[in-house]
This record gives structure tokens, C-alpha cells and sequence, in this order.
């Protein structure tokens, strides 16, 4: 048995007529002229398509395309067709709107419908439309109307309480009912002329824009495992920093991830102070390290996420801040939400008050510091508000802080259907109180899923090592496994029990 799916062409209709005899007897539909056809083919060719068995014509799927906020309204069969003439067809709409599919009897048991709904999708993802609409009929609602409205039938076949041969299909095939349209197809008697409009949304969907940075979908990361050493001078630093940055643009990096505290070698001519005024101290570098990272992810063309540094505020109050310096010269700030018992100690710190996504030139990302992703509530929020990668510098002393940060981080992936990406300092700092060794595999996580590393591990550093880690993320395999993946976790969420939400 050969079995070929292509698009169906005029002299195919012949085969086409006969399937429609057997496809159609005794049941509602009705045979279409040569010349129906004939029309399809010259205004959407690529929109019809068939099954061809042995050399014969068995299947077919026939398409036209409409303004999607056109089915927002309820209409007809006769409506949506324009009376069968197909001048409601629209080369620059948005939606595949279904007009028929059918299979011959004697084929059905090889699940053809399935793969002309699946070719149907393929289309739909290569001429990047919204989604695939569908009127689809009820023929087993004759059966129950007497004690069941439409709505409340529906609902039972989704609960596989009954089963109907056309939404039981449609439904096991991704497509979910957006509304009931009555007389639809008014010699539908089994239906009692209801039918269901069906929605497959399309996830790779990209709505045209003008901007000239559209969002990428393979982003490529360039972590830092950044070594703790002294520098001479602050000159000496920032030759440091600018060689990373240097060596992951070179590898077209979109985003640069430096660690915790990277920059507290500086902390060295104040060691003599008490760690609190130390740190203060070293605050007062911080204006001047955030503009040239800023100058240097737009001379290399990569957004950068500079660590951490501490920041004084006009209050005179302390934190732990990062800054997103994105490579068309925006900057962005996060504070540090969740202080440790240690930075509370010895430095005085207070924590941020501000939660939210960063948009960029490659999506919505998130950023938590170390300790904070160890709060399942903070990715969440983010999650929520669409973040795609989350990127989290830390700074560990010991395997055991370092343990907490990576198992948390990998299960922020998973829950939130993301990737997570974390890098550290390693090495030693002898001459800076309260630094003085460090512990660090940086690493970036996925959710475990087929698409992904069956670890959950897309890439990590050699442990306690300088060096850089490069890795591409794929966001198309975000989508496609909020949609299908074998769970799904943020879609399964009982939020009639509980919820998370960000107060302030």
C-alpha cells in the first residue's frame, strides 16, 4: 500500500467524486460540482489537499482563508463560503478556515483524517496564520437533545461521557470548541442544524510587525565563570570583563551572564574597614562599572547582565543590584528581593521591592539573584508575565549553598516552562574579608521533556574553572510544549484552589 499526501489538482476529480459518493450516502454534505472545485483551485491551490492511496483519491481537505475577526460572528455554512462561490476567500487573512474534509469508508480504519488535519497545520504554521477554524458538526446530538442542551452535550464529549464521531476527532486533534453556531448547516438533521466552531491556534504564529529587531526564536547565551583574582587597578577590571565580553560576542552571543559580587576583588583596598563600610565603599564604583558594561554591550552588540554589584540608594540604604544593559544602550535594574542571613550580617543590605519581566531583542526574560530562586513564588510571577529565560547570577561559597541554587534553578525549569540559566564565581580571595573562597558550575536548564536533554541539563561549566559556556535555547520549543508537551504544567494549575500573585 502506497499512501501520499499532496495538493489535489483538477484531474483528480473523477477519484474525488466517487469518495464523495461513498463518504456522503445517506448523510449530510452533498456532492461538489467540478466546477466548485475548479474555483478552489484557482484562487487557493495550496489550501487544497487530498490522500492518495494505490494511485486513487481517497481523502481530501478543502481550505479558504478568512479575516479571523470575520468567525468571531456567528454565521453560516452558506455565509462563510459566500453562498459556495468562495468570494469571502481573503489572500491577506490571518485564519485557515476548514470547508470540508472527508475520508471513504474503506480507508478509514488507516486514520487518514488525522494526517490531513496534520498537513493542514503544516500549512497553517508555513504561510505563519493565527489558527485553523472550523465548523464542525454534532451528529450524535439527535440522540440527546431530549435532555441535554448543546453546551451541556459538548461537555460530556469532552469528558468522553459520549462519543461523537466528528467532535471526538476534532478534539483529539487539538482543536477546542470556541463557540456554538446554530443553523448552520440547516439539512444537518442529526445535528439539529448546531454545530461547534473549532479553533487550532497555531503557536509559531508571528503577527507582522514593523520592527526592524523582530523577536529571535534560537537565542545563544554566553555564561562567565568568573575567576575571583586582584587587580591592580580598576583599569585592570574592566580589561577583564571586556575580554569576556569580547570572546562570547565573537561566538554571536545574544546575552552575556557575569556572576554575583564579580566585581568585589575592588574590596581589596578596603579590607582593613569593617565588611559593612567595605561594601559601601565599594558601592561607590558601581555608577561608574554599570556605563561601561553598558558601553560594552553596545561596541560588542550583546545584552549583558551584569552580575551584581552593591548600590546605594539616595536613602543611603544598600542592595544587591543587577543591571540588564541591553545592546541598543537601555539599561534595566533588579534588586535583589531576598536578602541572606549573611549580606544581612555583615553588610546590612535590604532587599528589593520590584518584580517584574525585561523585554529584549530576543523576548521577555526574568533575572533573580542566587538566593532567590530558591522562592518558587518569584519565577512564577515571572512565568506569568511571559518570561521565557530566566537568568540567575549567584555567588556560593561551598558545594552545599551551590547544591541549594542548581536544584532549585532546575526546578524552576521544569515548573515554569522555561529555560534557566546560572553562572558563578569560582577561586579564591584572600585579601577581601567574607570572600574568601568560592564554589561554582554554571550551568543552563531546561524543562525535561522530549524536546529537551532527558537531564534537564542543556549545557554546564567544568566545575570550579574560569572559562566561558555557550549554548543556544530553542523559545519555538517552549511553545511547542506549553501546548503538547506530555504535561503541562503551567496550563494543569488548579487555580480555582490557589493562586500567586504579586501584591505591590
Amino acid at each position: 500500500m502506497n499512501i501520499i499526501i499532496r495538493p489535489l489538482t483538477l484531474a483528480d476529480y473523477n477519484d474525488l467524486k466517487t469518495s464523495m459518493v461513498e463518504a456522503y450516502h445517506g448523510n449530510a454534505g452533498g456532492i461538489w460540482p467540478r466546477s466548485s472545485i475548479k474555483n478552489l483551485l484557482e484562487i487557493f491551490p495550496e489550501g487544497q489537499l487530498c490522500v492518495e492511496v494505490d494511485g486513487h483519491v481517497v481523502a481530501c481537505a478543502l481550505s479558504i482563508m478568512v479575516d479571523g475577526k470575520k468567525t468571531d460572528r456567528t454565521h453560516s455554512y452558506e455565509e462563510i463560503t459566500g453562498k459556495y462561490t468562495f468570494k469571502t476567500h481573503d489572500p491577506e487573512g490571518d485564519v485557515l478556515y476548514g470547508i470540508e474534509l472527508f475520508v471513504h469508508p474503506d480507508y478509514r480504519d488507516l486514520r487518514l483524517g488525522r494526517r490531513l488535519y496534520d498537513a493542514r497545520k503544516e500549512l497553517c504554521e508555513q504561510l505563519n496564520l493565527k489558527s485553523i477554524i472550523a465548523g464542525g458538526r454534532i451528529p450524535k446530538y439527535h440522540e440527546h437533545a431530549d435532555t441535554l442542551t448543546p453546551k451541556q452535550y459538548i461537555e460530556k464529549v469532552k469528558q468522553k461521557e459520549i462519543y461523537d464521531s466528528t467532535l471526538t476527532f476534532q478534539l483529539a486533534n487539538d482543536f477546542h470548541v470556541k463557540k456554538i453556531l446554530k443553523n448552520y448547516l440547516p439539512e444537518d438533521k442529526e445535528s439539529l442544524e448546531y454545530a461547534t466552531l473549532l479553533e487550532w491556534n497555531n503557536i509559531y504564529y508571528e503577527p507582522k510587525t514593523s520592527s526592524i529587531s523582530p523577536t529571535k526564536q534560537t537565542i545563544r547565551l554566553g555564561l562567565i565563570q568568573w575567576q575571583m583574582r586582584l587587580f591592580n587597578n580598576t583599569d585592570a577590571f574592566y580589561d577583564q570583563v571586556e575580554f569576556f565580553v569580547d570572546a562570547v560576542s565573537g561566538y554571536g552571543a545574544d546575552f552575556a551572564l557575569f556572576p554575583e559580587f564579580f566585581n568585589t576583588p575592588l574590596m581589596e583596598p578596603y579590607n582593613h574597614l569593617p565588611e559593612r563600610d567595605a561594601m559601601r565603599m565599594l558601592a561607590k564604583h558601581t555608577e561608574e562599572i554599570k556605563e561601561k558594561i553598558q558601553q560594552l554591550a553596545v561596541s560588542y552588540n550583546v545584552n549583558i547582565i551584569a552580575g551584581s554589584m552593591p548600590y546605594l540608594d539616595t536613602d543611603e540604604k544598600l542592595y544587591n543590584t543587577t543591571y540588564l544593559c541591553h545592546r541598543n544602550g537601555k539599561v534595566d535594574a533588579y534588586s535583589k528581593v531576598h536578602i541572606t542571613p549573611n549580606e544581612l550580617k555583615y553588610y546590612g543590605m535590604y532587599g528589593g521591592d520590584k518584580v517584574q519581566v525585561f523585554d529584549t531583542d530576543c523576548g521577555k526574560i526574568g533575572i533573580l539573584i542566587c538566593y532567590d530562586v530558591e522562592f518558587p513564588e518569584l519565577s512564577r510571577i515571572l512565568a506569568d508575565q511571559g518570561m521565557k529565560i530566566l537568568f540567575v547570577p549567584f555567588l556560593t561559597d561551598t558545594q552545599n549553598a551551590y547544591t541549594r541554587v542548581r536544584s532549585c534553578a532546575q526546578a524552576r525549569a521544569i515548573e515554569n516552562e522555561c529555560y534557566v540559566a546560572i553562572a558563578g564565581s569560582v577561586g579564591n580571595l584572600p585579601k577581601v574579608n567574607n570572600m574568601d573562597i568560592q564554589y561554582a558550575q554554571s550551568a543552563v536548564f531546561t524543562p525535561s521533556d522530549f524536546a529537551f536533554p532527558t537531564n534537564g541539563v542543556k549545557a554546564e561549566a567544568t566545575t570550579n574553572t574560569e572559562m566561558v559556556l555557550l549554548t543556544d535555547v530553542d523559545l519555538y520549543a517552549l511553545k511547542e510544549l506549553h501546548e503538547y508537551g506530555t504535561v503541562k504544567t503551567m496550563k494543569d494549575r488548579r487555580t480555582d484552589l490557589y493562586s500567586v500573585k504579586l501584591i505591590k
